[in-house]
Parts: C-alpha cells; structure tokens; sequence
C-alpha cells in the first residue's frame, strides 16, 4: 500500500515534473493541436471521460487523431482503425497524442505513473481487492502500459478485438496495476519513466533510420 508520506511526495513530483514538462514540450503541444485541427477538421484537443481515483469520473486531454465514424462505436482501437488518420498514426506512433494529459497531472487527476485511466464500464468491474486499483490516480505510464506498449497492434491480431481486450488484456492489467499499488516504490516510478522515454527514444531513431533508407 502506498503511505501517506509516500503520496504526499509522489504528488510533489508529478506537479514539478508534469509543470516542466508542459513547458519543454509546450511547442511540440501547439504544433500537434495546430496539425491535428486541419488534419481531423475539429477542435485538435479531444476530451473523453475516464475513471479517476475513488471511482471519480474526469476528463483526458489528448491530440486528436481520429475522425468520427458514424458506423464505428467501440472504444477498443487497434492499429488498422480506419478512424485513425494518416498524421494521427505518427502522433499515436511518437506518443505524442498523450502530452496534454501532462495537465491532468498538473490539475490533481492523474499521476505521472499508475494505472492508466478507464472509460465507464470497466471499474464497474473491479470486485473485491482488485478495487484497490480506484484508490490512487490513474497514470499516463506504468507497468501495464509498458507492456502493452504495441497493444494497438496486438488487438488488430485478433478475431474479436473488443473480447480479447475484455477477457485477456483487462485481466492481466489490474494484475499489474494491482502488483504496482501493493508493492509500491518511488524508485520504481522513477524506473519506469526512464523505461518510458527510452521507448520513446528507440521508437524515434528507429523512425530515422528507416527514413534515411
């Protein structure tokens, strides 16, 4: 379980690191909400309802990358969603559609690292101690978003993307977030933010390197 003084400080970095990172990035922000504006046609910054701590609903802040599709509902997306854009798959590629959510952090509705924020319906699902995940902010990384870092190309694998997701994806996620929230440590955190960016580094000279070719 994590502490009162364990909060109290894990809280005290995300409003540091989230307020430095807000203004490092600030460019890279206006740029992706300037070309996610023209590229969908609608407002560059897409709002969408998650779960927050305590069962609290909240509002993400993400570049859009998607345009709407009247005869597409489902919340599960995989890689060949045609409601991803061709300039939304590179911002979804880099990551970089998760920046603004570096104001949630700065805000109070989310953390740098923790679970990664549901939409209504699957903390619904939570029974028993696996309720333990509602009890701290959602993160923008963490152990399960780690390892399901290419889950959009893994659930475009499947022959029903919204069960695999339901019965195989959600399940080992609150096991990890669980993991997470009972063995807590802020070295951890400071891990896998390091894992985070390192990902992010490969991705992009991997990108390079292709394009040089």
């Amino acid at each position: 379980m994590i502490s009162p003084a364990q909060r109290f400080a894990k809280r005290c970095f995300d409003i540091g690191a989230s307020f430095l990172g807000l203004v490092c990035t600030c460019w890279i922000l206006i740029a992706a909400y300037i070309v996610a504006t023209i590229d969908t046609r609608k407002n560059g910054f897409f709002l969408q309802t998650r779960i927050g701590r305590n069962g609290v609903p909240f509002r993400t802040v993400k570049i859009r990358t998607m345009r709407d599709d009247a005869f597409i509902s489902t919340t599960v997306t995989t890689s060949r969603d045609p409601r991803i854009t061709t300039l939304g798959g590179y911002i979804r590629k880099y990551k970089i559609d998760e920046l603004p959510q570096l104001m949630n952090v700065l805000f109070g509705d989310m953390s740098i690292v923790g679970p990664r924020p549901d939409v209504p319906g699957f903390a619904d699902m939570l029974t028993g101690n696996d309720r333990i995940i509602l009890s701290v902010r959602p993160g923008i990384t963490g152990p399960a978003t780690l390892k399901y870092r290419n889950e959009e190309e893994l659930l475009a694998l499947q022959d029903d993307p919204d069960r695999f997701n339901k019965e195989v994806l959600f399940c080992d996620k609150v096991r990890l977030n669980r993991e997470y929230i009972e063995n807590y440590s802020f070295v951890k955190d400071i891990g896998y933010i390091i894992e985070t960016l390192n990902l992010s580094k490969r991705c992009k000279d991997r990108i390079i390197h292709v394009n040089k070719k």
